[in-house]
């Protein structure tokens, strides 16, 4: 532990760095996540309010679905237009120039929704929703390329976990601001919705006083500022080998230059990682986490609490949720990914298992509910363990500088494409088949796990070369089988009727 501390403290300038880019970047895209829960009674009511001063008679109740629908849906659709983007972008401009630009976004966006109310256009929050997911949709991967490409090996796991980190603090913090007692009234809910432009602002007035990433300066040849970048980050010290492992790693991928998506997809030698990209993306999305904070209230209604508590106790799993990530970013370093990730799927399988049995009967044992809540929490710290904790940090560690851009956007898009069908989807899959539904998630957990349990080297200590070389294991083992198939003699059998 002291040892841990003793890295913090001389990567200090990494840590100021990491908060910088996670305020203006994945806590984005958690914010928006949980954020327009608590106002969501309000919003609708302005939108009824709305519709009666322009037509002078109440909006109907499919019409209304309709809207409020779209107001929630369409943050995910800009996310997904802009993942497509960011390669582009990045390629062209620079991660930090990108960052910088998109802080932007926000602050128009927050003026939009703030001034929705007074204006009396809800078509001002459907404008700034889609704002908010451009901006995340780009946030998102800058942030994971970014936080990738300026931890040291030593804090590695730690910072890359960090990714992950403000997504949950991001929920929770929406989840926080959302209570009456703060910002979940009638009167301030424009105010709620309109915070995004603040932690924007914050990255703005802050990320330029650190540098472009290392490996992106040295890529374009500027080995002098990567060297200052890697000391304002890492602290004094001799940095030279760590100069000479990138680029080595950008002389065996075609020759420094950036990937695309279709030559990343197109790419034999990175069959196997693509594989594993899809796996970990499908689990982390599918896992049932959404499923389990809408069920939440209803578990904690039928184990006695009353509703003016509820949305404490929700707060409660968010806190979970968020504690365990960064005790996770503590010890991941030591114990390794495939330890947290692949022990976070078993827990979560068992828990949703006995979540769907102990839903079924809980009116027939008082102690029922009580066992629900406690499973519940217990889902969400496997969750926030493993991977909630890990999944990105791995996306990062098994692909290259040329290829983690491309292969972020596919990320990118696989993520955000679930989270609009699972919008869409799941409230019809619950009303059909109710708790049941989280069999759906038992089983692509499951799936997903004993794929990349065969099929996913440990990323812990390594460079990307000695991983590609695991991943390229995959390829020859599969290679040698398909050859001794191949090479067997053919066998006639005669058989006779007797």
């Amino acid at each position: 532990m002291e040892s841990k501390l003793q890295d913090l403290v001389q990567h200090r300038g990494l840590l100021m760095m990491i908060f910088v880019l996670g305020i203006g970047g994945t806590f984005q895209y958690g914010f928006h996540i949980s954020v327009m829960n608590s106002p969501s009674v309000f919003i609708k009511r302005f939108i009824n309010n709305t519709w009666i001063y322009r037509y002078q008679s109440p909006v109907g109740d499919n019409t209304l679905r309709i809207i409020w629908s779209s107001i929630v849906s369409i943050y995910a659709i800009g996310g997904l237009f802009a993942s497509l983007g960011t390669g582009y972008l990045v390629s062209k401009y620079g991660k930090k120039t990108c960052q910088l630009c998109i802080c932007a976004i926000p602050l128009v966006a927050a003026v939009l929704a703030g001034c929705s109310s007074p204006a009396k256009s809800f078509e001002m929050i459907l404008i700034a929703r889609f704002l908010y997911g451009i901006n995340a949709g780009i946030g998102f991967n800058l942030h994971s390329q970014y936080t990738g490409e300026i931890a040291s090996k030593k804090l590695r796991g730690f910072t890359n976990t960090s990714i992950s980190m403000f997504v949950c603090c991001g929920k929770m913090v929406g989840q926080i601001f959302g209570l009456r007692e703060i910002l979940g009234t009638e009167l301030v809910w424009p105010v709620l919705v309109s915070l995004s432009g603040f932690w924007s602002l914050i990255q703005l007035c802050t990320l330029p006083f650190f540098p472009e990433s290392p490996s992106y300066l040295l890529m374009k040849g500027d080995k002098e500022g990567c060297l200052r970048a890697l000391k304002q980050l890492w602290g004094d010290g001799d940095h030279q080998a760590v100069i000479n492992e990138m680029s080595k790693e950008q002389a065996a991928r075609s020759g420094g230059k950036s990937l695309t998506v279709m030559q990343l997809l197109r790419d034999p030698s990175q069959r196997w990682q693509l594989y594993a990209l899809i796996a970990l993306t499908i689990a982390l999305q599918l896992c049932g986490v959404n499923a389990i904070y809408f069920y939440a209230s209803d578990v904690f209604r039928s184990a006695g609490f009353q509703n003016t508590q509820i949305p404490y106790l929700t707060i409660g799993v968010g806190i979970c949720e968020a504690t365990s990530v960064i005790l996770c970013s503590l010890v991941v370093d030591r114990f390794g990914r495939r330890v947290f990730l692949l022990g976070g799927y078993i827990v979560m399988v068992l828990a949703l298992g006995l979540i769907t049995i102990t839903i079924s009967f809980q009116a027939r044992a008082t102690w029922l509910p009580y066992l629900s809540v406690f499973l519940i929490f217990l889902f969400v710290l496997s969750f926030g363990l493993g991977p909630g904790a890990t999944t990105m940090t791995v996306l990062v560690e098994i692909f290259s500088q040329t290829s983690r851009t491309a292969a972020l956007v596919l990320v990118g898009s696989i993520n955000w494409l679930e989270l609009f069908i699972l919008g869409m989807v799941f409230p019809f899959i619950q009303d059909a088949i109710g708790h049941f539904c989280f069999l759906i998630f038992l089983v692509i957990i499951a799936a997903c796990g004993i794929y990349l349990y065969f099929f996913l080297p440990e990323t812990k200590g390594k460079s990307w070369l000695e991983t590609k070389e695991d991943f390229a294991k995959l390829s020859c083992r599969r290679q040698n089988t398909v050859e001794i198939s191949e090479n067997l003699p053919d066998i006639y059998v005669i058989s006779t009727k007797l």
